[in-house]
């Protein structure tokens, strides 16, 4: 039996896909709402918890990503401090524990839970993440979810929630799960109850580990924390050092990060104005194993060719400007591609072209950085609804769209030039798998060894594997689960 995860605060800080984070505690008096938006009936706890119902709602109804759309309800609602960092514990942390809060609600419901309206059922879940995973008390958790099942399902429904959550309120989750977890079923069934991921993702994963797979359990664990707000400085444009005067702390690999242990981002000026941006680790140094990787002959023209939103081709088209190069930054979507042109703020070409129908003539570039749509399963602590979101049919869906992509990207390096094929995820159908059939009966690519690409960029950078591919994980470098394949055409 797995040991109960811990018992984070109910008021404790969140993520929000690189947003604030704030302190605990409870909320602040009650101020007036704002027009349109949800009654404060019963103080800002009622708007609180509404606020993270909304947002849960929004991302089952309407595939809505709880990063974007969090921050934007918190600020239409005026919630802050304490408020905003429950608001967004509430969310994510119901999120992240779905799979095994539904084991627990079923055992505590006389009805089936497809049966359960859907509104409802996703009170129940807040409800049981309050219990089970907070220091706010049963009581209180008990009647805030009542009451907010009485605002959207009506009376009666808040009935039958009020006696489906005593029942879950009778046992700890460590009681819980020593009865909810399958007995049989084998390891990916009991550790898909009890690390809240379905049990496609927990094999895929395990799978990934290869020979390491002893490692799954603190795998799914690291999954189900909260992950740092980590910020990279653009070269030329900011300093480490100026992040950490601003509240900032060292970060253990990337020379441009720095981590923010607690507050606003936006509160920082560098930030504010474009010059650093929240950023994660490993996204930070598969553009700089890009970057430094050998290449044969001049290295003027640059390309990101799947670029939105922007955080690699900001760091490279500052990274390319100290070596007198140019960077391309291209993507499909127009939305995307004004965000990446921001991010580069007129350091380098911003083109809404599709990477699988280049725009640009073969052999047009001497480094290709290629990060291709993928499940997102490396990136499950910071977007936790993206482990419901997609089943195992996705990534047979986008193989055929990655192995297009990577194709072209080859045909667009000259000879003696790189391509940096990157994914977040490490699951093998999107990563070597997809580089491996690409390459097989071409004699014109060589795989670089990218672990001692990426050692050559942070000394003693270990954990990656064995090569010539590298694999970022959660559990040992506290970064997104990126992959790397770097690749010289001949």
């Amino acid at each position: 039996m797995p040991p109960a995860r811990k018992r984070p605060s109910g008021h404790g800080s969140g993520d929000g896909g690189g947003r604030g984070k704030g302190r605990g505690g409870h909320g602040h008096p009650s101020r007036n709402r704002r027009p349109g938006g949800p009654r404060r009936t019963g103080g800002p706890e009622d708007l609180v918890r509404r606020t993270a119902f909304d947002v849960i709602r929004a991302v089952e109804t309407r595939d809505a990503y709880a990063n974007l759309l969090l921050p934007a309800r918190l600020r239409d609602r005026e919630l802050t401090g304490r408020d905003a960092a429950l608001a967004t514990e509430l969310t994510y942390g119901t999120l992240r524990g779905r799979g095994t809060y539904d084991a627990v609600l079923a055992m505590c419901s006389d009805r089936q839970l497809r049966r359960i309206d859907p509104p409802l059922l996703d009170v129940l879940r807040l409800g049981a993440h309050q219990i089970l995973a907070t220091r706010i008390p049963p009581h209180a958790a008990v009647g805030t979810a009542v009451d907010l099942a009485r605002s959207v399902a009506g009376p009666g429904q808040a009935k039958f929630a009020n006696a489906v959550l005593r029942k879950v309120a009778t046992r700890d989750l460590a009681g819980w799960l020593a009865i909810v977890v399958p007995e049989g079923g084998g390891e990916a069934a009991r550790f898909s109850v009890a690390y809240s991921h379905p049990k496609w993702i927990v094999s895929a994963l395990r799978d990934a580990l290869g020979p390491d797979r002893g490692e799954i359990e603190a795998l799914l664990e690291a999954d189900n924390q909260r992950p740092r707000v980590t910020l990279v400085a653009r070269p030329g444009r900011a300093t480490v050092e100026e992040l950490r005067e601003a509240g900032a702390e060292a970060a253990p690999y990337s020379p441009y990060a720095a981590v923010l242990p607690e507050g606003d981002p936006a509160a920082i000026a560098a930030v504010r104005e474009g010059r650093a941006a929240v950023q994660d680790e490993a996204s930070q140094l598969v553009a700089l194993a890009m970057a430094a990787a050998p290449v044969e002959g001049r290295d003027a023209l640059w390309a990101d060719l799947c670029a939105g939103p922007g955080g690699k081709a900001g760091l490279l088209s500052a990274l390319a400007g100290e070596r007198d190069a140019r960077l391309l930054a291209a993507d499909l979507q127009p939305h995307r591609a004004a965000l990446v042109a921001r991010a580069v703020d007129g350091r380098a070409g911003v083109v809404v072209a599709d990477g699988t129908a280049p725009a640009w003539r073969p052999g047009a570039f001497d480094r290709v950085l290629l990060d291709v749509p993928c499940t997102g399963l490396g990136a499950l602590r910071r977007r936790p609804e993206a482990r419901w979101r997609r089943g195992p049919e996705a990534v047979a869906e986008l193989g055929p769209i990655q192995r297009d992509l990577l194709r072209r990207a080859l045909d667009s390096v000259r000879s003696g030039g790189v391509v940096a094929y990157v994914t977040c995820s490490p699951h093998l159908a999107e990563t070597r798998v997809v580089v491996d059939d690409v390459l097989r009966g071409r004699d014109d690519v060589e795989r670089l060894d990218s672990p001692a690409v990426l050692a050559s960029v942070v000394p003693g950078l270990t954990g990656l594997g064995d090569g010539p591919y590298a694999q970022f994980w959660p559990h040992r470098h506290g970064t997104d689960a990126m992959f790397l394949a770097l690749l010289r055409r001949g």
